[in-house]
């Protein structure tokens, strides 16, 4: 899945205007511009779209500028007229689907935004009386770690622009939620919902959220913790998988990380989220984060923590402008705008992106249970990891650029002497006589093994190898006896 921020896309008409982040405010991508921009999207391999909040948001300038991301609502049953009408949504999606592709929707539910204290209660809609929200308490940094209630009741944001925490207590908002979703949804052929700040209502409204929703819907807790989110995904079909982001970021932003608190981290979410992690949204960068390429600009750790997401359970999700290298620290830097790397399909991130998606693809019709089958981790240090999920090994290292790090994995699953591939560099490797693998990486890349067998029915990923017109490199060794596409995103996801 690829996440955008509708704003900062594409434009209609495939203008360029400068977009400075800085100034946090509307730079001119609609949901017609998305249009455009299709094939780079499914050139990439994607199968689905999350784009920004679509509804009617704060207008004019705050203190915190203008409401281009779509976060600030104001009016659920209006859309937000910058990025298009009511038959421009339905367009997108329909140019969706005619690809077979999918569409996700940002929705807000917790509350509201006002560009006064106190609020102007009756500019909202539907919620337009002061009883219809909890009352003005902001929550304090020290709530997160012990006053659950604060944190579901309280408002978000400040004094300048408070976010008006809604009553979903209330039967009647709740009914009001319900039959919104539902309507939204079905008008515009909506594949999935992703639900914002989550854990700023109680869980007992989601499930019924979720089932008037009927489609897949995945939801942000902002936490490190597998055991405080895990009990999200009891009542949320997903979340995302805030808990792996924090090892994972720790990990590969400096060559002195710790894989094994990734490891860690992996092993107790796979016991605390709801059916393991099949469903999650597995990623590395999103608008509300500092874009890793901002931490480091290691090429080696950079490909190493991009390819995490797609061997990693769940649905893979790259943020735009990831795979155009872009180095935006924290919002609003990380929210630029699109145009202005051209869409270029050469650049190396952008060919790692597409490699991974087609060796995932390969991979799920090569293992019909690929995307239900649990990652293990065969083997790890504090620098290095081996990570199975049949038929794909993924080998990675955060030792950097510098490094030649090597794997050995007695038991990786493959059969006696079978021929394998890293896809990533179409270099060839034989297992030994137990399935096992030595392998030398260089400059400190990532590899994906898999085998040729499952690539031979691909036709894009490595297709000279897989037909038997390569050669093994040289860098690619075998010594030593025993030495999520769109994961459950199509199967149950968008069913």
């Amino acid at each position: 899945m690829l996440q955008l921020v509708t704003d900062r896309f594409a434009t209609p008409d495939g203008s360029s205007p400068s977009c400075d982040t800085s100034n946090r405010k509307y730079c001119g991508g609609t949901w017609n511009g998305i249009v455009t921009k299709l094939d780079y999207i499914q050139n990439m391999g994607f199968d689905a779209v999350w784009i920004s909040p679509i509804v009617a948001n704060v207008e004019g300038e705050t203190a915190y500028g203008e409401a281009f991301h779509g976060y600030w609502t104001q009016d659920i049953n209006s859309l937000n007229s910058h990025f298009g009408t009511a038959d421009d949504l339905k367009a997108l999606a329909s140019a969706l689907h005619d690809r077979k592709m999918y569409l996700m929707v940002d929705v807000v539910i917790n509350h509201m935004a006002a560009a006064t204290n106190p609020p102007n209660y009756g500019g909202f809609s539907p919620f337009n009386t002061q009883s219809d929200f909890h009352n003005e308490c902001f929550i304090q940094a020290t709530d997160y770690d012990n006053n659950q209630t604060a944190v579901e009741q309280c408002w978000l944001g400040d004094q300048n622009l408070p976010l008006a925490d809604i009553n979903t207590e209330d039967d009647n908002i709740v009914n009001t939620y319900n039959t919104w979703i539902s309507s939204l949804v079905q008008n515009y052929t909506v594949d999935g919902v992703r639900i914002d700040t989550v854990k700023h209502i109680r869980k007992d409204f989601w499930p019924g959220f979720a089932k008037a929703a009927g489609v897949y819907t995945i939801g942000e807790v902002l936490d490190n913790s597998t055991a405080y989110v895990g009990p999200y995904t009891q009542v949320l079909d997903a979340v995302l998988d805030y808990p792996n982001w924090f090892t994972l970021t720790s990990a590969f932003s400096t060559s002195s990380g710790n894989i094994s608190a990734l490891v860690a981290t992996v092993e107790s979410s796979q016991s605390a989220y709801k059916n393991s992690d099949f469903y999650v949204g597995s990623f590395l960068e999103n608008h509300d984060q500092p874009r890793f390429q901002s931490l480091t600009q290691d090429q080696a750790l950079i490909k190493n923590a991009m390819t995490w997401p797609f061997v990693q359970d769940g649905v893979p999700i790259l943020y735009y402008g990831q795979e155009q290298g872009y180095t935006g620290g924290a919002d609003p830097a990380n929210r630029e705008a699109l145009w202005l790397s051209g869409y270029e399909e050469d650049k190396p991130l952008v060919t790692h992106v597409k490699t991974l998606n087609a060796a995932r693809k390969a991979a799920a019709s090569a293992n019909s249970n690929f995307y239900s089958t649990a990652v293990k981790i065969l083997s790890s240090t504090p620098n290095s990891m081996a990570v199975s999920k049949p038929p794909m090994l993924a080998l990675l290292s955060n030792k950097g650029s510098s490094s030649s790090p090597e794997w050995t994995v007695a038991s990786a699953g493959f059969s006696p002497n079978e021929q394998l591939v890293d896809v990533l560099t179409c270099s060839s490797v034989t297992a030994d006589s137990n399935g096992g693998i030595t392998v030398q990486g260089s400059g400190g890349m990532p590899q994906v093994l898999m085998p040729i067998s499952a690539l031979s029915k691909s036709g894009t990923v490595c297709p000279k190898v897989a037909t038997g017109q390569a050669s093994s490199a040289s860098t690619l060794k075998t010594m030593l006896p025993t030495a999520l596409a769109l994961a459950i995103l199509v199967a149950k996801i968008f069913s």
